[in-house]
């Protein structure tokens, strides 16, 4: 139900205990919140070493504007029950487009559909990536 791009996932799935990496177990929460909720290609993505500001990017897509906000809501709900965590800040919630919810260890990015094609966040890290990995090379 989610792509992971993260080395902690592989621990993750082979055990049965909880991760060590709080914002790993906030991140999968989130995932789950928005299964929940019939959020649209679900994805985590680490990048942490890439970025310095957050680990792990939640990123999820809606056909509408109100699955938009009701995802939103969701997420914001299921974090808060079981971590006790609020985001540090939501942005984008009226005009409900691109709604950023800022956890500080973790970034959840709501899109409606369209926006996640014009937008296109995924490509814009692997071009990061790739820049970053010429660089050293």
């Amino acid at each position: 139900w989610c792509r992971v791009q993260a080395d902690w996932f592989i621990e993750m799935t082979t055990d049965a205990t909880p991760t060590a990496n709080p914002a790993a177990e906030v991140a999968i929460a989130a995932a789950r919140a928005i299964d929940d909720k019939k959020g649209e290609d679900i994805t985590i993505l680490e990048v942490g070493p890439i970025l310095g500001i957050t680990e792990l990017f939640v990123i999820t897509s809606a056909p509408n504007n109100r699955l938009v906000r009701s995802i939103v809501d969701e997420v914001e709900e299921q974090v808060f029950v079981l971590f006790e965590r609020r985001p540090l800040r939501v942005e984008g919630l009226n005009d409900r487009q691109w709604v950023l919810m800022d956890y500080g260890d973790v970034i959840v990015h709501v899109f409606a559909d369209e926006a996640r094609r014009f937008y296109e966040i995924e490509r814009l890290i692997d071009c990061i990536i790739n820049i970053l990995n010429s660089a050293t090379a």
